[in-house]
């Protein structure tokens, strides 16, 4: 592998006049910076990561630690994320905290130790020491999706209250009177938020909302099954199960069609965080949907601000209601060929 002393004898200029080039520094003639990156094709010259950021004292790496990899919204998350950084010059590195506080805690302590520029987390609870402790001591860092009550750090986020109010609405024209929830945890608060929303927007509609009908899951299939198996085995199960994240709905799919009922046609479901899944689900699901890559590349662009030494902003981005056919939305009996249809998002 070529060194800098291998470029600069090739140039024939100095090793400071090839770090020079390297580092953009305006003091250098076109003629030398021409046969320094002449000579750096030549010899397949790659810099010293490594060494540099000991010089500089930036790595131009960024940490995003994401609370499900599994889920889609955060794989499509993660996606835009490293997309907007690579643009402006930064590379990601990428830790699955699996909703878990502690292996959030662990992935966080390593990124610090490997001298990341900054941080961004979509935190799994509301109160980890180490990410306190790492935005009193001025750690570049930005929350996104999920935030943290209380500490000073940006916090760019899809706000859905709107859209659960529109989806209540939606609900109430098409009839249905008796709505149940699958909620997130409450440790978080895209968790406590959503189940908030729903019981405000039920209230408009003069709606009760019996702890009978809410069920406490944890953003993962598995809590959907088994929640919607208990609203299933009520003397008066609900007329429509929205299920507080993507993965909740599918595992509240497979409780339902377990039992041999149809959606809609026996109970509706509706869904917190659209995916591409749902328009080839049979039927396609109602669901609230999140923009989840302009989010994204607004929490890359609040946290280079703050590690460039500009003032960063917290974002709240709008979510919005995508009506489809999983609540009984012109969807004719015994038929089937409409189920598949994807509604205009």
């Amino acid at each position: 592998m070529a060194s800098i002393k291998d470029v600069a004898a090739e140039a024939g200029v100095s090793v400071a006049t090839v770090s020079r080039v390297l580092n953009s520094h305006p003091s250098v003639s076109p003629d030398a910076r021409a046969r320094v990156l002449a000579a750096v094709e030549t010899l397949g010259y790659r810099p010293n990561a490594v060494a540099r950021s000991l010089r500089t004292d930036q790595t131009r790496t960024l940490g995003l630690v994401i609370s499900d990899v599994l889920n889609p919204y955060f794989t499509e998350l993660a996606r835009s994320v490293e997309e907007a950084a690579r643009a402006l010059g930064y590379s990601v590195i990428i830790g699955n905290a699996d909703e878990r506080p502690d292996l959030q805690d662990h992935h966080v302590r390593t990124l610090l130790d490997r001298r990341i520029d900054g941080l961004l987390v979509s935190p799994t609870d509301g109160g980890s020491p180490l990410m306190l402790e790492a935005a009193r001591a001025g750690t570049p860092m930005v929350f996104v999706d999920r935030w943290i009550a209380g500490v000073d750090v940006p916090v760019v986020r899809a706000d859905g209250r709107q859209a659960v109010r529109d989806l209540v609405a939606h609900l109430h024209g098409l009839g249905h009177r008796r709505l149940a929830i699958i909620a997130g945890p409450a440790a978080t608060t895209t968790g406590s938020e959503r189940v908030e929303a729903f019981r405000e927007a039920l209230r408009e509609h003069g709606l009760p909302l019996p702890d009978e009908l809410i069920g406490q899951g944890d953003f993962q299939a598995d809590s959907g099954r088994r929640v919607t198996e208990a609203f299933l085995a009520l003397p008066e199960p609900p007329d429509v199960v929205f299920a507080a994240d993507n993965l909740m709905a599918l595992g509240a799919l497979d409780a339902i069609r377990a039992r041999g009922l149809r959606v809609p046609q026996d109970i509706g479901l509706a869904a917190f965080d659209d995916i591409p899944w749902f328009v080839h689900t049979d039927p396609p699901i109602t669901a609230i949907a999140q923009p989840t890559g302009e989010l994204g590349r607004a929490a890359v662009r609040a946290l280079v601000d703050r590690i460039e030494g500009r003032p960063p902003e917290s974002v709240t981005l709008p979510a919005r209601l995508v009506v489809r056919r999983s609540c009984g939305e012109n969807f004719p009996e015994n038929s089937s060929e409409n189920s598949s249809e994807n509604s205009p998002a």
